[in-house]
């Protein structure tokens, strides 16, 4: 068209030409100006949602720029990754050690109003299950996989070296908080943190799977299976943190003021940024330990007893929609006794030892509520998806046939007499108590099951109670979903209400496949088809397989059973349960349905080979000790180890191993004029572990053994001014575990004291406490110094710690 107009011009005037040729030009400019406004429009329209498959989404790919003034150059749009337009925030609360029947909002007699508060807006689901003990089920939480899958196949401390339990999460398998912070959400851990490799928990790492590298933005916990609720060994992101010096303060009430603070923080300078919470107290786990007031209100609340609250709870999951009206209470084991069959003093303790439970929880829900209340104090509530699980598996019976002070006997088979514990039944719960209830309590915490935490086999060890609460979400309130779901459909379910898709690569590591599915099909429709329709469990050998209503188990050792009940697998007794008509696993029909028990077997071993559970492995408590099961260990070939003065926080896993044989403790000091006081060396706390420390300028070493028994030798001089190097023999009877043997004190190769220690530890101090270089943190291992003010007065050149 141009063409045409310009060879007319020829023939035209001058002026003619001019004016046409202005009219030209004005046409090619607004024709310029008309496409310039098309790529503007274009730029200004929303960007397309990126490919999020692929994590961490790529950044775009921009033409080079020639033009060399900035001015006259445009920028291209900044880079953010952002999450999905109305993506919830995430809340994920985790209980553990509750059982099915114990919250009040599944019928138990622990009164939980923010649990019942969240139910009555939200869904209750009463078929849901966990593997039966802690860190299995927190691995499988967070990526949405098996935890054989996850090599988590039992607790951190008893990894082996067979694949599916070496308690390394393989880097095909990104945790749920990694995806969400690569989708531009903000991220933070709060609590216990047991899926961490206890070779790994030293300053010297590597922190790859801590959770501040594990997707979390922020993390504030203890690291381990449990921790003393008021002197927990806390970690800010990877750093040791010293607990408050407040006579008041509880850990979970900390963790709570940390969790809100986080949450208050995000949402006042990013209003737009989602956020992800993991809040996982260390209650209900033990020790049992809250405070006073709390543990107050449950007086007398227990006198009935165990048999009777089993009847009670069952009433009560009956009237509250959450069993079925038939479900029949599953028999007592056989170990459990009759409550009318126990002496009085046994009443007397084991529901005083109920009441701790019980107010341990209550207090731990309050402050679930505080989290709630600051959620919807920042007007949050309605767009979070809050998911509320009650219990990591069943009730434990770890604390035997009459409970435990002290926690640590069970680790080290050292079971404590009723009388010891009734003359301190007024401390259960406080600060120098590290108690767990007996087991009568399990069973009825796993109403209406028959079975406890890790038995694998029963719903008693698997079934927890769980409420999703997301008004902005769901509409339907107030009702209870029955399809079977496991605790690796929560990652899915996130992920399908956040509307991101399941991630095929993540930081360069094409990933496995989420083996969970999402409950979210679920959430308007009560009489939906359960997708869940096959799921294995397996832990220490207890185990079991779901199908299409049906379940096939076995019971290969009880938790309160020193070894395994036959010498073959082979021999194990199977149970097989109809559990779509029979809730409770009451009647087995095995006898009556051997076909259909020979195939769910055989499916277990289909499953088993699939998701890395085989070899099965029934060692008990050697698998505590990395040499004798193959796993890495810190100390591993090491015979020494030289130590510096501020070294502390080193916990028992990566701590040279004194337990079990003959060793020495070697310090060069420098003692001052006038003597000194204080600790040089201790590992452990008030219940378990040693010191050597000077109190008096006289030198001394204390062998606490579980909190039963001191072992106290002492110098009659003080230690001579200036440079001193002092010495520990302890020299081990042999013979097995937790033998005694004979300890001597050297001053300059002088021996100045002697006596017998006629028990050890056999396996372990503390799950928690450490040790320490120049100072006791946490608990002190004796009463001859103070807690925390206890620092060496002189100086340590440094502390050689010899295995003999």
């Amino acid at each position: 068209m141009y063409d045409c107009r310009i060879q007319k011009l020829v023939a035209l005037s001058d002026y003619e030409r001019i004016v046409s040729m202005q009219r030209i030009q004005t046409m090619l400019f607004l024709s310029v100006l008309a496409f310039v406004g098309s790529l503007l429009a274009f730029a200004q329209q929303p960007a397309s949602e990126p490919e999020r498959t692929v994590l961490p989404i790529p950044e775009p790919k921009h033409p080079p720029i020639t033009e060399i003034d900035a001015r006259k150059a445009k920028a291209p749009p900044p880079f953010q990754v952002k999450a999905p337009k109305g993506a919830p925030n995430v809340v994920i609360v985790l209980i553990d050690d509750m059982g099915f029947g114990q919250p009040s909002a599944f019928g138990g007699p622990v009164n939980m109003p923010t649990a019942e508060k969240l139910a009555k807006n939200g869904l209750k689901y009463n078929r849901f299950h966990t593997t039966a003990v802690c860190s299995p089920t927190r691995m499988a939480l967070l990526t949405g996989r098996n935890h054989h899958s996850c090599n988590m196949g039992s607790i951190t401390e008893t990894a082996t070296a067979f694949p599916g339990q070496t308690g390394v999460r393989p880097q095909n398998i990104a945790p749920l908080a990694e995806m969400l912070r690569l989708n531009g959400y903000s991220t933070a851990m709060f609590g216990k943190c047991h899926e961490t490799p206890p070779w790994e928990i030293s300053p010297s790492g590597p922190f790859d799977r801590w959770p501040t590298r594990s997707g979390f933005d922020k993390f504030y916990g203890f690291m381990g299976g449990e921790t003393n609720q008021y002197y927990p060994g806390i970690y800010d992101g990877v750093a040791r943190v010293e607990v408050p010096r407040d006579p008041n303060y509880h850990f979970t009430t900390d963790m709570t003021n940390q969790a809100i603070a986080w949450t208050q923080y995000q949402k006042s300078l990013t209003p737009d940024k989602p956020f992800f919470v993991y809040y996982a107290p260390g209650a209900t786990h033990a020790p049992h330990q809250a405070p006073k007031e709390y543990i107050d209100k449950y007086k007398g609340k227990f006198d009935q007893g165990w048999d009777k609250q089993r009847e009670i709870t069952l009433a009560n999951q009956k009237k509250l929609g959450v069993v079925p009206v038939g479900t029949k209470l599953a028999s007592k084991p056989d170990a459990i006794k009759d409550w009318d069959q126990l002496t009085p003093d046994q009443k007397k303790l084991f529901a005083r030892q109920m009441e701790v439970f019980a107010g341990f929880g209550e207090h731990t829900d309050h402050e679930v509520g505080r989290l709630v209340a600051a959620i919807e104090g920042m007007g949050e509530m309605d767009n979070t998806l809050f998911i509320y699980i009650l219990g990591d598996n069943g009730a434990s019976a770890e604390g035997g046939m009459v409970g435990l002070f002290n926690e640590m006997n069970y680790f080290n088979q050292v079971p404590e007499k009723l009388e010891d514990i009734l003359k301190r039944i007024d401390e259960l719960g406080g600060r120098n108590s590290y108690g767990h209830y007996a087991a009568g309590w399990a069973v009825a915490g796993d109403t209406p099951f028959t079975w406890t935490k890790q038995v694998a086999s029963s719903f008693g060890g698997t079934r927890n109670g769980m409420i999703v609460h997301w008004p902005k979400g769901i509409k339907s309130k107030n009702e209870v979903r029955s399809q079977f779901h496991h605790v690796i459909d929560i990652a899915p379910t996130v992920l399908e209400a956040c509307g991101l898709p399941e991630p095929q690569e993540v930081n360069g590591f094409k990933q496995r496949p989420i083996e969970g599915v999402s409950m979210a099909y679920s959430f308007e429709d009560a009489q939906a088809k359960e997708r869940h329709t096959t799921q294995y469990f397996e832990i220490f050998c207890n185990r079991a397989i779901y199908h299409d209503g049906w379940v096939a188990g076995t019971v290969h050792k009880a938790p309160w059973e020193p070894k395994p009940r036959v010498d073959s697998f082979d021999d194990d007794r199977w149970e097989l349960y109809n559990v779509a008509e029979d809730f409770s696993q009451s009647t087995d029909l095995a006898q009556k349905y051997p076909e259909k028990l020979k195939d769910l077997q055989a499916l277990f071993l289909k499953e088993a080979e699939e998701f890395q559970v085989l070899p099965l492995d029934d060692r008990l408590f050697e698998r505590f000790i990395a040499s004798l099961v193959g796993r890495p260990d810190l100390m591993e070939g090491r015979t020494s180890m030289t130590l510096h003065e501020g070294m502390t926080g080193m916990m028992d896993n990566v701590f040279i191993n004194v337990k079990n044989r003959s060793h020495t403790i070697t310090a060069e000091l420098e003692i001052p004029q006038g003597g000194t006081e204080g600790v040089i060396i201790c590992q452990g706390g008030r219940f378990g572990g040693w010191s050597l420390y000077t109190k008096s300028g006289k030198l001394n070493y204390t062998y606490n053994w579980v909190g039963l028994e001191q072992y106290q030798i002492t110098t009659d001089k003080p230690l001579p001014t200036g440079k001193v190097m002092v010495r520990f023999e302890f020299v081990y009877d042999g013979g097995g575990l937790g033998k005694g043997g004979k300890g001597t004190l050297f001053v300059n190769e002088e021996k100045v004291a002697e006596k017998r220690i006629e028990h050890t530890a056999s396996v372990i101090f503390s799950p928690d406490e450490t040790a320490d270089v120049g100072v006791d943190e946490a608990t002190n291992v004796t009463n001859d110094y103070q807690e925390r003010d206890n620092k060496f007065t002189g100086k340590i050149e440094k502390v050689i710690v010899r295995l003999q």
